[in-house]
């Protein structure tokens, strides 16, 4: 999964044992060629807001590097810059690859003290109310962002109480990633699974036979620091309850509550698949890489990630992966999802911020960026209401994907990820439950309890 094709950008990729990869995203002339670059690079911005020098953003003429920050894991990033160094080669883009645990502990500092123009973003409340990325509303109107469907760039504003969905614009998504089920064609024929689950009773069966043929349940990550548990968790909490309350806590708001009624039957039904052994026994040990190699490999019926690997499994396992939206409790009941920005930000003290504007708005302009985004990434790009979309075969898991999508939009089910709540939230609260819950030392009420006593904290300062 990790890129290892760098053209001629330098790769510095930092590795921390232990610790996997999480997962848990117009100008005035189309971006691609060398006219549109109105403005020299290396412009320094000081403080927190963006200012062009004139006319349009772009990055100039000149030599100038990009100093990017990303997550290790995913391709769609590193094909971007690929083509952006194409079609703009006085671009160079310097990469720095980590985990998305370590990018989360490390973000403060990094931004403060060797700012990148470009770098994936964890949770943004605390980044933005601490000044350390820059505000992009100037970029907004510059090229055109704001008159982008509002609900794209809702989750990427930051007020100035921390709450999040309104205020500046603090974050630009490559594209918008969501998360579901992804199952294996021939252990669903072997179990006599013929389509996706309507509710979550017809889930639960396909569990149970599936386990009874001898085959993983459910192929998940939820070692080191990032508990992949919160997937299925997340997707459970939006099968019994609105999604509504969901996103309230993780924006913040004053009051919200992870631990409701709703959320505990989610996690008391989380609780019972672990004690009827439909996760993988060493669960707890795996890293995110190690479960997606399994799961290519052939073991697991299901695996709760995102459609960021769409593009993965159309190519490693062509017509042998399909999709999902987990069901809700009832027949008839609405669809939510973790459907979000795959967020990145510019350092407030970034020393090209208007070449890195100028990048984030040519991946959700440019033909063949937003092909890329479909291509790799199996989700649909940010930009205008009626940009270019690639066509896609239907058939396919990114086809799959991309339908599911548009039922989300339906339903007004998006949700950001619980992990993003806070700095720490995912590190230290979500992931040491979720692992107890796993090895039988911990309750869903417990489990619930202890994750809203540390988000209060974390707020509180």
């Amino acid at each position: 999964m990790l890129k290892t094709t760098t053209n001629h950008r330098r790769l510095v990729t930092l590795a921390t044992a232990g610790i996997g990869a999480v997962l848990l995203m117009s100008a005035c002339s189309a971006p691609g060629t060398s006219d549109t670059k109105t403005t020299d690079p290396g412009n320094s911005t000081s403080g927190a807001t963006s200012t062009a020098a004139s006319g349009t953003p772009s990055c100039g003429t000149e030599p100038v590097t990009l100093k990017a920050y990303i997550e290790t894991g995913f391709p769609m990033t590193g094909l971007l810059f690929d083509e952006f160094e194409d079609q703009f080669p006085n671009v160079t883009v310097d990469v720095r690859e980590d985990q998305f645990a370590v990018i989360t502990q490390n973000a403060p500092r990094i931004l403060a003290d060797d700012p990148p123009d470009i770098m994936r973003l964890p949770q943004m409340s605390e980044l933005a109310s601490e000044g350390l990325l820059m505000d992009l509303d100037g970029y907004a109107a510059d090229f055109g962002w704001d008159q982008w469907p509002a609900s794209q760039l809702e989750q990427l504003r930051v007020a100035e109480d921390g709450t999040r969905g309104t205020g500046p614009l603090y974050g630009m998504g490559l594209n918008f990633s969501m998360t579901g089920v992804f199952y294996n064609k021939d252990h669903a024929a072997t179990i006599g699974m013929t389509e996706a689950p309507k509710t979550l009773a017809e889930f639960d069966e396909l569990l149970a036979k599936a386990k009874d043929a001898g085959i993983t349940p459910i192929m998940q990550f939820n070692g080191g620091a990032t508990g992949g548990f919160a997937f299925p968790l997340q997707n459970l909490m939006a099968s019994y309850g609105d999604v509504g309350p969901i996103n309230d806590w993780i924006y913040l708001k004053p009051g919200a509550s992870i631990n409701t009624e709703s959320n505990l039957k989610a996690a008391e039904h989380m609780q019972g698949w672990v004690e009827s052994g439909y996760f993988t026994e060493d669960a707890n040990s795996l890293d995110y890489p190690m479960v997606m190699s399994r799961f290519l490999g052939g073991d697991g019926l299901f695996t709760f990630t995102g459609d960021w690997e769409s593009g993965n499994f159309d190519t490693n396992m062509a017509g042998k992966v399909g999709f999902f939206l987990f069901p809700p409790a009832e027949a008839g009941g609405k669809y939510g999802a973790m459907s979000a920005p795959l967020t990145y930000g510019v350092s407030a003290y970034a020393e090209n911020p208007d070449c890195a504007a100028f990048f984030f708005d040519w991946v959700a302009t440019n033909d063949e960026a937003r092909t890329i985004a479909v291509q790799s990434g199996g989700s649909h790009p940010m930009g205008p209401a009626d940009a270019f979309m690639p066509e896609v075969d239907p058939g396919t898991t990114t086809g799959e994907t991309l339908t599911a999508g548009a039922q989300i939009v339906a339903d007004n089910g998006a949700m950001d990820f619980i992990a993003n709540a806070t700095g720490a939230i995912y590190a230290q609260s979500w992931t040491p439950n979720l692992q107890k819950l796993m090895a039988g030392e911990q309750t869903a009420a417990g489990l619930l309890e202890s994750v809203q006593a540390d988000y209060e904290q974390q707020i509180a300062g």
